[in-house]
């Protein structure tokens, strides 16, 4: 079998799904809703080529399930856009000894984001 070469989507478990999608909204990716919306179960939000998935449940999310990682050109923009619509990051951006500069948020349903450029 051959390994992927690229990461096409991720689905994420929301519990309120506007307020999901105006976060997703806020972090200034050009996030594109290509099906469903506020008050749609299910809503893909499309940036590039890849696609986030919301999926409507009733409940928390489940713990433990990891970390999602995106690769933007300008992460201080990203955080800087989160502090402006009102949200609190779980870190700032800093360079990393790995070689990436990156910094963590939570979604409203508690996904961890981290979002990361290459140094």
């Amino acid at each position: 079998m051959t390994a992927p070469v690229e990461l096409n989507a991720i689905t994420l478990r929301v519990t309120d799904m506007a307020a999901s999608i105006t976060f997703y909204d806020a972090l200034g990716l050009d996030l594109i809703v290509e099906y469903g919306g506020p008050d749609s179960p299910f809503t893909t939000l499309r940036f590039a080529d890849n696609f986030i998935n919301l999926t409507a449940a009733e409940g928390p999310p489940e713990t433990g399930w990891g970390r999602v990682i995106f690769h933007v050109t300008d992460p201080d923009g990203v955080c800087e856009a989160i502090h402006s619509a009102g949200y609190e990051p779980s870190t700032e951006p800093a360079d990393a000894p790995w070689g990436e500069r990156y910094f963590h948020v939570s979604d409203p349903d508690g996904h961890e984001l981290s979002f990361a450029r290459r140094l």
